[in-house]
């Protein structure tokens, strides 16, 4: 299977629980929606059941972190937004941005930024639409907030997908159509459900996941957000279960663990 530029460098992931994996790409090391607090509820309702495999102390040199929402506890808390203050760079939605601050920069669907490789060159991120629940957007975001998903590529590189908490399997496809087939796709999957939205999948379920390997073409497949979290309907026995249906296991890598 082919990806945009050189397939044979690997692409090292980390996942650490919930939402945050750590992604060594082309020189630069990108974290995900970070969660290091200990478990215990939050008073937003949400519950964290387990604590993240490594603390902040413990990754090194972070150079961005790829934030697809602040809004909600499992892709942002308190540790989180600490650890934040250290980082050179936070993309993140427009929004988001805003109530960020710092060096928080904004990322609209299908907006790119250059960023500088050690030894030269330069990583393309690019901003990809993501919907946090069915329906349309102007219905969704005044209810459970604006998200953002990144492609990361560049000249020699292989292409990666981070999906962000996305529930629509339509924006994956256009994400397919533009950058398709990609080598890596970091997909949060969980098969969020609350009562804000009557209980509807806030992202992808385990089969779900599995259409969109599909759909993106894509060598492997690294799940986070399915973890940690009482909110989280489905885990790793049912996305295992999910990619043997639809004879995908091969592509399925739950990444270096802490």
């Amino acid at each position: 299977m082919a990806a945009t530029g050189a397939s044979n460098e690997q692409v090292p992931v980390r996942v650490f629980g919930g939402p945050t994996a750590l992604i060594e790409y082309g020189g630069l090391r990108f974290l995900t929606d970070p969660t290091f607090d200990a478990p215990g509820a939050y008073p937003s309702g949400l519950a964290k059941t387990a604590p993240a495999s490594a603390a902040p102390a413990d990754l090194g040199r972070i150079d961005v972190v790829l934030l697809s929402h602040d809004e909600h506890d499992d892709n942002l808390d308190a540790s989180g937004r600490t650890l934040l203050a250290d980082v050179p760079l936070t993309l993140t939605t427009p929004s988001g941005a805003g109530r960020l601050g710092g060096t928080a920069r904004p990322l609209k669907d299908w907006e790119s930024i250059e960023l500088d490789r050690p030894g030269g060159g330069t990583i393309t991120v690019t901003g990809v639409p993501a919907l946090h629940g069915p329906g349309a957007r102007e219905d969704l975001e005044p209810v459970v907030g604006e998200v953002v998903g990144f492609v990361l590529s560049g000249d020699g590189l292989p292409t990666v997908y981070v999906s962000g908490d996305n529930a629509q399997l339509s924006l994956v496809r256009e994400i397919a159509d533009r950058f398709g087939p990609v080598d890596t796709a970091v997909l949060f999957a969980g098969a969020v459900r609350t009562p804000v939205m009557d209980r509807a999948l806030l992202t992808l379920d385990s089969a779900q996941a599995a259409e969109a390997a599909r759909i993106l073409d894509a060598r492997r497949i690294v799940p986070v957000h399915f973890d940690s979290w009482a909110h989280f309907t489905e885990g790793r026995d049912e996305l295992v279960a999910a990619f043997a249906a639809a004879a995908l296991t091969d592509r399925v890598d739950f990444g270096i663990r802490g």
